[in-house]
């Protein structure tokens, strides 16, 4: 029998053109005009699992998109590893900062890939790194060393709140049971450092509407004497934070954990250069909440971000009206212990207060999820750890995320178990950005190390 490294080189350019063929498909959830395009990219995945060796393969049907379902179950005694990804991307804006049409995948060579990287919306957020199960799986049933059960529930609706996903896991406990989740859809520190990620900030995402006067007014006949929207507004996000970058909505951090010393000490371990860090992203300096390094705030502290901002006339040449109307989408991130409908409540009955009478107000609530925390000293943790120990020849290093996965947290609720976090992108993949891409050598060597966490799970867990 082949060797997984083996395997790989003798199947390599097909596992490459799969993931490309699965990356033209643009499956933009966000968007209803790219609904076949989400539906088609599910069939595909249904084709691939059947194609990997899975018994059973189901499309089930939710309130929105499906959810593709797939098990291999070779002895009810042994246990189960359920694998969890998703099918859909975020949407591609602004297409003019491509080098290359999104949903055309190229492969090019970058300072940190310079074996290639594919190009393309989902290549690393999440259809590579979905993927790479899947080829871990062919390999393991074509050479028969599967040493467990598997099953697989890959969503349609991550990028938009996996709404459907909510509702569908309370209705298939016992079709999802399981003895521990394995993700890929997060990242490590870099390639000769992998990294384990142990936490995950929750999300509390809404979007605001000020309104003034009932239509749009000719800034010179209005203008200082009418309540500006757009002005209002930007005060109003202005005075969410204070000179210290600080979150000035009341009880905001009345339950944020605060790490003790000791544990952010362990933290500034991880390899980390700041002038790397502002180099790659084209900054003079960074900026954040006082008292926290870098990597500080982008992972043990929650955060509030304008994510987008509008209204008035936005056209070519000028045009001098009052607008009517500005809105903005803003997202927090929370950090373990605060609760995303309870914070999303303190911000709607801030945000409204702060508000003059000269304008109205509208808080609309998106989606969220909470914040989550697995514990390194799990079988499910020493697995990982070994298997990319066997692969990459160091012990990765456990590592907080800034992102947010809200799932996971319903996973412990709903199902039970803890999930395992690992990751083969890198913080330079630009994911959700232009220019997404994934590294050639990161989505094989995901295909090389999967196996082993199969292996060293089924081990520990006797």
């Amino acid at each position: 029998m082949d060797t997984i490294k083996q395997y790989i080189e003798k199947n390599k350019n097909r596992f490459i053109t799969e993931l490309i063929d699965l990356l033209k498909i643009p499956s933009i959830s966000a968007d209803p005009a790219f609904s076949q395009d989400v539906l088609n990219t599910a069939d595909s995945i249904m084709k691939a699992l059947k194609e990997a060796g899975c018994d059973k393969v189901e499309l089930c049907e939710t309130p929105g998109y499906p959810i593709i379902y797939g098990e291999k179950i070779i002895d009810p005694n042994l246990p189960t590893v359920l694998v969890y990804g998703h099918y859909d991307v975020q949407p591609a804006d602004p297409l003019d900062l491509w080098d290359a049409p999104p949903f055309e995948p190229v492969i090019k060579k970058t300072e940190l890939h310079p074996d290639g990287a594919i190009f393309a919306r989902g290549a690393c957020d999440d259809k590579g790194q979905m993927y790479m199960h899947v080829k871990a799986l062919e390999y393991m049933t074509s050479e028969g060393n599967l040493p467990c059960n598997v099953k697989f529930m890959i969503e349609g609706e991550e990028e938009v709140g996996s709404e459907s996903l909510a509702w569908f896991v309370p209705k298939n406990v016992e079709k999802l049971a399981n003895d521990v989740i394995l993700i890929s859809d997060t990242g490590m520190i870099a390639n000769d450092i992998p990294s384990i990620t142990t936490g995950l900030r929750g999300l509390s995402y809404v979007e605001v509407e000020v309104t003034g006067p009932n239509r749009d007014l000719h800034s010179g006949l209005y203008g200082g004497a009418v309540a500006n929207p757009i002005n209002i507004l930007s005060k109003m996000i202005a005075s969410l934070h204070d000179e210290n970058n600080h979150i000035t909505i009341p009880g905001f951090y009345d339950k944020v954990e605060n790490l003790s010393q000791e544990e952010r000490n362990e933290m500034a371990k991880a390899p980390f250069s700041l002038e790397s860090y502002k180099n790659a992203l084209d900054i003079d300096d960074v900026y954040g909440e006082e008292g926290y390094t870098t990597n500080e705030r982008n992972s043990i502290r929650p955060t509030l971000d304008v994510n987008g901002i509008w209204g008035g006339y936005t056209g070519e040449g000028a045009k001098t009206v009052i607008a009517s109307k500005a809105y903005a989408k803003i997202s927090m991130r929370l950090v373990p212990n605060q609760d995303w409908e309870e914070i999303t409540t303190l911000f709607k009955s801030h945000f409204e207060s702060i508000a003059p009478d000269s304008v109205k107000v509208k808080v609309t609530p998106h989606h969220g999820g909470q914040g989550y925390v697995t514990p390194i000293d799990s079988i499910g943790y020493q697995a990982a750890s070994k298997a990319y120990q066997e692969t990459f020849g160091v012990t990765p290093i456990p590592q907080r995320s800034g992102g947010s996965i809200p799932i996971v947290a319903l996973f412990e609720k709903e199902l039970k178990s803890k999930t395992i976090l690992m990751g083969f992108g890198l913080n330079s993949d630009a994911i959700h950005s232009p220019n997404e891409h994934f590294g050639i050598w990161n989505y094989l060597k995901g295909i090389e190390t999967i196996p082993y966490f199969y292996k060293y799970f089924s081990e520990l867990h006797k």
